[in-house]
């Protein structure tokens, strides 16, 4: 069941985002009287699912999910069909229109993107609002997730200041995003200040622990089962363990160190059971394990314990606008530093490009329609600017090739235009495969 609604999830995302950005393509097509032969979702290669033609376009379904496409007429695209362009110019054909025409249309696709983006940025801040815990609020500082930021000299408790000189107002998705790129975080240790140079191959070390998140904030010790094996009958679930011998255990990631130094021993535990302090003992086995499940509180129940103050801010739909630009705004520009770092050998990035299954990975084994929205909202800004790319057969290889016409006032000719399409698609399965591959290289090693 779980593997279905990850599976549903992946597929309406990215059914919707292929057939947005083909009808940003569509549509000014059709406005210039432009022809369009054909309007799919997946690629219909040999032969399609469905197919039904209104008019003068066939829209179907294809049976390779690796993204959709519309045919125009007397354009030069991945479909290579020579032979039409060897016919002379149709006035309905693409290679008709005047330039400037050709440019919308070919623009169309990721504007749609990025507008698709924005707006369910917008939506989600007026539908959801911003439910967060203030970086000041976080007196305890943050808990360290992965070894890879312990290596390079975090530790838990530090307070994450600021990231490359920016403030930090809330630690969430965005604040690891952040750190993930920078180059320098300043943090507070015991009073201190001080500042923590990131190293330029970051990622490639974070590539080497399991857990992708960097910080996330402390929790307490809860307890949600005991083995059937554990000599720790005394302990039920939803206890929460406030000390272990008579050292308090505000949150879980102190009690390892006191396990740790009393493997094999008996000891007391304070725990908070029914809204009560109740005192029993518990033994820890040679190997420094209690035998129980640890189990995680809500935010609210947190709240209600005292450990955080959460912060909740409702926007009305006006406000909502300005709130999901901003937000739209960042994610590119996000983006467009993870695509440097990426072509930037040196940080090793380009080792954690992934393909389909990094995507499918992404969502959750939950239906959640505010966590699906906000993985929609950032693939259509991944598709909008991995498509403005100046490559040959993408959407930003036939915008160059456009502007160089409209600056130049000359247009390339086809043969030129044919080769063109040609290497650039060799370089789109070259980058498919490599991609992909990543993703079968992590599967193989199990990371």
């Amino acid at each position: 069941m779980d593997i279905f609604i990850k599976l549903s999830q992946f597929l309406l995302s990215l059914s919707l985002l292929i057939i947005l950005h083909e009808l940003g393509h569509f549509i000014p097509a059709k406005l210039f009287k432009t022809r369009v032969e054909k309007f799919y979702l997946f690629f219909d290669v040999k032969y399609s699912l469905i197919k039904k033609k209104i008019g003068e376009t066939e829209y179907g379904i294809g049976w390779l999910p690796l993204g959709g496409y519309v045919k125009i007429s007397g354009m030069i695209d991945e479909s290579m069909d020579k032979e039409q362009m060897a016919l002379p110019p149709e006035p309905w054909e693409f290679r008709s229109k005047p330039a400037y025409q050709r440019l919308i249309i070919m623009l169309g696709g990721v504007t749609v993107n990025f507008i698709l983006a924005f707006i369910i940025y917008i939506g989600m801040a007026f539908a959801y609002g911003d439910t967060y815990i203030a970086n000041s609020d976080l007196q305890d500082g943050v808990l360290i997730e992965n070894q890879a930021m312990l290596n390079i000299g975090f530790k838990t408790g530090d307070k994450i200041i600021a990231v490359d000189g920016q403030q930090i107002a809330k630690v969430d998705d965005d604040t690891n995003m952040k750190i993930i790129m920078a180059k320098n975080v300043l943090i507070e240790r015991n009073g201190n200040q001080q500042e923590i140079k990131m190293p330029i191959d970051f990622i490639d070390q974070l590539s080497k622990f399991e857990k992708n998140t960097l910080v996330g904030i402390r929790t307490p010790f809860v307890i949600a089962a005991v083995s059937e094996e554990s000599v720790n009958t005394a302990l039920e679930p939803k206890d929460l363990v406030l000390s272990l011998n008579g050292q308090k255990t505000k949150y879980y990631d102190e009690v390892q160190a006191i396990l740790e130094n009393n493997k094999g021993k008996t000891i007391s535990a304070v725990v908070l059971r029914d809204q009560k302090e109740t005192v029993i003992n518990v033994s820890i086995d040679k190997d420094g394990i209690l035998g129980v499940n640890t189990g995680r509180l809500s935010i609210d129940n947190l709240e209600k314990l005292g450990y955080y103050k959460i912060s909740k801010q409702e926007f009305s739909f006006m406000e909502s606008i300005p709130v999901g630009i901003l937000k739209g705004k960042d994610q590119v520009v996000g983006y467009g530093k993870q695509l440097k770092m990426i072509f930037s050998p040196s940080t090793g990035a380009y080792k954690q490009v992934g393909g389909f299954k990094a995507i499918f990975d992404i969502f959750p084994n939950t239906w959640s329609w505010e966590v699906f929205w906000k993985i929609t909202a950032l693939l259509s800004i991944m598709l909008g600017v991995m498509n403005l790319l100046p490559i040959p057969a993408l959407d930003g290889g036939h915008v160059m090739f456009l502007l160089y016409e409209i600056i130049s006032g000359k247009k390339p000719s086809d043969k030129f235009l044919e080769n063109a399409q040609m290497v650039g698609f060799v370089l789109l399965i070259t980058l498919l495969l490599f991609a992909n591959g990543n993703d079968i290289y992590k599967a193989i090693i199990g990371k």
